[in-house]
Order: C-alpha cells, then structure tokens, then sequence
C-alpha cells in the first residue's frame, strides 16, 4: 500500500509520518509540502522520501491513500481536492469547521465512492483501551458518570488557532471517546475559556453530554492549567476507575521513537502509570492495555484492500463535529442545547 502525507507541520511531522514510515507492507511515498524549511525537516527526518509541490503532484506518483494533516482553515478544501482526484483519504481532527462542512465532504466522498476516515487516533490510547474493556467486562457494573480531562501548562499554544480553538482540536478526541463509550447525546452543556490577549481563540472548555443512555460525561481540556486532574475517573455501581496522566505514544513520537525503534514495548505502560480500581476501602491496581495508534493505519490498510471496515467512519466523526457545535452554541448561549433540536 502506497501511502501519501499532505502537510509537515506538528501533527504531519510527529503523529502521521513515523507510523506510516514504520508500517508493515506500506511504502511512505512522500509529503505535499512547498515550505523549504519543512522540506529539510523531512529530508533530516526520512532521507529518500520525496517531497512533492501538490496533490496532483503526488497522485502521479502514484498512492492508494492521502493524510491531510494541515491547519483546519485550508484542510477541508485539500480533503475535496483528494477526493476528486479518486484516492481514499484521511482527514486530520477536527474533522471540519463545522457540521455543514463534514457532512458536504461525506456526500463528495460518497459520490466520487472514495473511501473517508478521519484520525481519531486516541481511541488507541492505552487508557482508553483500558476502560474499554473494563467497561466491555461489566467490572464497573452499571456506569453514571464518565469524567475526561485533558489538561496541561502549555502557554506557547495559546492563541494558536490552527485547529479551530481547544474545544474543537482537543475537544473531538473526548467527544469521540465519550461517543464510543456511551452512544448518542441528548443534552449539551458548555463553557469556554479565553485570555485577553486571545479573546477570539479558546484555550479551555468545560462540557456536559447528557447521553441518551442515562450516563453524564464531563469533558475537561485547557491548555493553562498547572494541576492536572485524573486523565479518566468513571463512576460505575460496581465502582470507580481512575488513571492519571497521558498515554505515553505521544511523548515517544515527540522524542524520536517508533513502533520500529521499541518493537514489542511501543505502546506499553510503566506499572506507576497503571490506573486504580477502588470500591469503598478496596483499592487495586489495573494493569493498561498497550496503546496502539498503529492500528489506525493497519485498518486502514485492510479497509482499502477491501478486507475490513475503515477505523474511524466519517459519519462518527460527523457525529462528533455537530456536539461540538452544539457546545459551542451553549457556551454562547449560556443554556443548555437539546440535540433533537439542531
């Protein structure tokens, strides 16, 4: 499988091109990128994959699959581009701007019967992967709450309005999840944060779904927060889990690791960072799940050969888009948003 990267920048350079250069049976064809400075980054990063000035450039070349990892401003034009041009593609998160624009680049993906996930790679961290099973188990019993934070001192971000504000880049990763735990939302509730300096640019949210399940999820990010909270705390009849701290495949991609360099230990926690199931004064350790953000990209792979379902469908992905518009319109608003109403 012959796989293209549109776009260089944080997301592109860390999260996408290690696992798609690492990737049993994929060839990484080369990046869509016009920046010299990001053009030496590559040749530095993977000497012999070639960098190409356009979509079309690269399509020549020859791909089976194109990842558009650029800013949210330009990306949804780019995934139309790629559409049109017949190849399946991968859309970065947030999926789009809004839920008018993902679902009018589903209806091009399903007119030109091209193939459209998007990467919500956290669905493979080893802490959700974790709770999945707990839950799949029925070790919690009955669930009423689902806390999800996200939360870290990271000043040098702020303002940063390539992904669309924290709410709507972060965001979609906790609304996904929350989505894939507990199923469709009824209710809305939200608040942004922002500093004077970025009124314009939200760099925290506070967001309650009311799930039509029953189960309450309370989803935390910020990116000026200089005490972080439990990464998960899940309140269930049976009892709670807890685990802190981020899955660690981010900090290894950041560091120059990947599945190739670590083998068999990529994605695998330290016993310190394993959560705590607690029951009254009963307190035990849960050994995590491996994280696996390689998954993702083998899915995809079978999903193109035709031998399996994409790993993230669009309309998931659409789902998530219209609860963060709902948030958004909340904490505008200041009231609560019924769904059913939108």
């Amino acid at each position: 499988m012959r796989i293209g990267l549109v776009g260089y920048g944080h997301g592109g350079r860390f999260f996408h091109a290690p696992l798609i250069a690492t990737l049993p049976g994929a060839t990484f064809v080369g990046v869509v990128t016009r920046s010299p400075e990001r053009r030496q980054q590559l040749h530095t990063d993977h000497a012999g994959v070639n960098a190409f000035d356009s979509i079309g450039q690269i399509v020549e070349a020859g791909v089976d699959a194109l990842v558009i990892s650029t800013t949210l401003k330009g990306r949804p034009a780019l995934v139309l581009e790629a559409i049109e041009h017949g190849v399946a593609v991968v859309s970065d998160k947030p999926f789009a701007a809004n839920a008018e624009q993902a679902q009018a680049l589903i209806t091009a993906a399903e007119r030109h019967e091209v193939l459209l996930s998007v990467y919500q790679n956290r669905r493979w961290d080893s802490d959700y992967l974790t709770l999945r099973k707990l839950i799949d188990a029925g070790a919690l019993g009955q669930v009423s709450r689902f806390e999800s934070r996200v939360e870290r001192y990271s000043p040098q971000v702020v303002g940063n309005a390539s992904g669309g504000g924290w709410l709507r880049d972060l965001g979609s990763h906790l609304v996904d999840q929350a989505l894939q735990l507990f199923g469709p939302v009824e209710r809305v509730f939200a608040q942004l944060h922002y500093t004077a300096e970025h009124p314009s640019v939200d760099h925290g949210f506070f967001v309650s779904l009311t799930h039509a399940n029953g189960v309450i999820s309370h989803l935390w990010g910020n990116a000026l927060q200089n005490c972080q909270a439990p990464r998960f705390r899940v309140s269930g009849s049976l009892g709670c889990y807890t685990v802190d701290g981020l899955d660690g495949q981010e900090e290894a991609l950041m560091a120059g690791k990947s599945p190739k360099t670590e083998g068999e230990h990529w994605g695998a926690e330290e016993h310190r960072r394993w959560g705590w199931f607690e029951q009254g004064p009963e307190r035990e350790r849960v050994p995590s799940e491996k994280g696996c953000w390689t998954q993702f990209y083998r899915q995809l792979q079978a999903a193109v050969q035709g031998q399996g379902p994409l790993p993230v469908d669009a309309y998931d992905a659409l789902q998530t888009t219209r609860v963060l518009d709902a948030a958004r319109l909340s904490a505008e608003r200041r009231q609560v948003i019924e769904m059913a109403a939108l």
